[in-house]
């Protein structure tokens, strides 16, 4: 049997105002003909198909289509919600979605609920424990919220997490294909940086061992690097479709393909997507600035610049842009100051110069004086604030 894993779509996403959506679409195209080609027998989402509760019509469509296109060519799907995603609007659509071949889960529940989905397919019988994210608050209840101590609520969250896990094994068959799905964030897995750091960390980091040893693969969602999570664990993060910000920058993405069969250990290889707006950052120096930006000036994707400056420079950023329009972060960096830390005085406010303070700032922090256009930049802004907060 043959599977395709992916997860973290994050379709509507927005980055610096600009819409991934289209980048992600142009992926699940290529996901799409990689099932075609590979034959292959169910596709496994693991979380936040969406990047917001309410995504936009435009998000929606690109998610559906897959679906249907996917169904087309008949391939089932199975796809429960991230942290990201609406559980209940998930749920909602469920029957809809059914429709297109994908058994969609918004909630966890368990295995007697609907947990546990198992599908006929082609090379035969596969059998997938589905684990929604699941949020402290739909797990545990009012009493154990407002009456227990932080640490009693980490350890109670933890029990139930691992107590459903185990519970979605019970359906596992000698003669069906076993698999594990769950959207969740375990311990020792490296971080992209750009997970919500909330549900990364604390009550909603696992062990590895909350992770039922019965299955043979088990695909995970929420983490979006590509990894395994320990040298003989059958527990895979598949990473996002796209490099979504640029702690993700020159990441290769792609997504999982399984080859399984009863009673045998998964076969597991991640097969590389194009990226069709590569991210990239680039680090220099005030000397050689444009020297190194005109050497990525077609640089088919997105660029983050960081200059280290000696002092602030006006114009930094069109000066960028001038030369690389497809900059959309632009980061001075200037030398930390070894200066001994000054007292913190009480400010009059009716004596207060913003002009002085600011020089003062700028000789704490960068050990000079600011030059005059520096000066009155700040003066004019300082005086545009001051009018909109007095209108």
């Amino acid at each position: 049997m043959r599977l395709i894993h992916t997860a973290d779509w994050h379709l509507g996403r927005r980055f610096r105002g600009i819409d991934r959506t289209p980048e992600i679409a142009i992926a699940l195209e290529q996901i799409l003909k990689q099932a075609k080609a590979l034959d292959v027998d169910a596709v496994l989402i693991a979380g936040d198909i969406f990047d917001v509760p309410n995504p936009t019509a435009y998000a929606e469509r690109i998610a559906y289509q897959f679906f249907c296109e996917l169904q087309a060519t008949g391939i089932p799907a199975i796809a429960i919600a991230g942290n990201h995603d609406s559980a209940p609007r998930i749920d909602s659509i469920a029957q809809l979605l059914s429709l297109a071949g994908v058994r969609a889960l918004g909630k966890p529940r368990r295995s007697t609920e609907g947990g546990t989905i198992n599908l006929n397919t082609k090379s035969g019988k596969l059998c997938v424990g589905a684990m929604p994210f699941a949020s402290e608050q739909r797990l545990l209840d009012a009493n154990s919220l407002w009456q227990s101590d932080a640490g009693d609520r980490r350890k109670d969250y933890r029990e139930m997490v691992a107590d459903l896990l185990q519970n979605l094994t019970s359906d596992f068959r000698d003669n069906t294909v076993n698999v594990l799905m769950g959207h969740m964030s375990i311990d020792g897995a490296r971080l992209a940086k750009s997970e919500v750091a909330y549900y990364t960390r604390e009550k909603y980091l696992l062990s590895s061992h909350t992770l039922p040893p019965e299955a043979q693969y088990i695909a995970l969602g929420h983490i979006h690097i590509h990894q395994r999570i320990a040298k003989n664990s059958p527990a895979y993060y598949s990473g996002s479709l796209i490099q979504l910000d640029f702690g993700e920058a020159e990441q290769e993405k792609g997504f999982c393909l399984i080859e399984v069969e009863p009673g045998r250990p998964a076969r597991v290889e991640f097969k590389p997507l194009t990226c069709h707006k590569p991210l990239k950052v680039l680090k220099c120096q005030n000397d050689n600035l444009d020297k190194t930006l005109e050497a990525h000036q077609y640089h088919p994707g997105f660029l983050k610049v960081i200059v280290e400056l000696d002092t602030p420079q006006i114009g930094l950023a069109d000066r960028v842009r001038q030369i690389c329009s497809q900059a959309l972060l632009i980061e001075p960096r200037y030398p930390e100051a070894s200066l001994e830390p000054t007292a913190v005085t009480e400010i009059d406010r009716h004596n207060f110069d913003p002009a002085e303070e600011f020089c003062n700032y700028y000789q704490n922090r960068l050990g000079t004086t600011p030059k005059p256009a520096v000066l009155e930049e700040f003066q004019n802004l300082y005086k545009k604030l001051k009018e909109t907060v007095n209108n």
